[in-house]
């Protein structure tokens, strides 16, 4: 079993910048393929960002292309979101998850391990 502890989520003005992170407890990132999902309030969750067990290969959702990216250290059995030009529509609570498999995934139901969340608010 794996448990996800994200953190690094906070208020910010737009614009600004923020690193979230996940680590991961109970057995190594390994091989799985790793995601960031978020949720705004009142919708569902939704893709942010993935990764390979390798690192290799990234997919991010194109809302956030050119500004988030997405990273691991799997030395650390680390995954970290640097998150660039915030806007207000970032406002979400952010979630790591990761997947038994080493493939890239976009949906939620892919994905077998998930933290409980980082709230992420971005003032106008």
């Amino acid at each position: 079993q794996v448990q996800l502890v994200e953190s690094g989520g906070r208020l910010v003005q737009a614009g600004g910048s923020l690193r979230l992170s996940c680590t991961a407890s109970g057995r190594t990132l390994g091989s799985r393929a790793m995601g960031w999902f978020r949720q705004a309030q009142g919708k569902e969750r939704e893709f942010v960002a993935a990764i390979t067990w390798s690192g290799g290969s990234t997919y991010s959702t194109d809302s956030v292309k050119g500004r988030f990216t997405i990273s691991r250290d799997n030395a650390k059995n680390t995954v970290n979101l640097q998150m660039n030009s915030l806007k207000p529509e970032d406002t979400a609570v952010y979630y790591c998850a990761g997947r038994k498999s080493s493939v890239l995934a976009t949906t939620p139901p892919s994905y077998d391990y998930w933290g409980q969340g980082t709230q992420v608010t971005v003032s106008s």
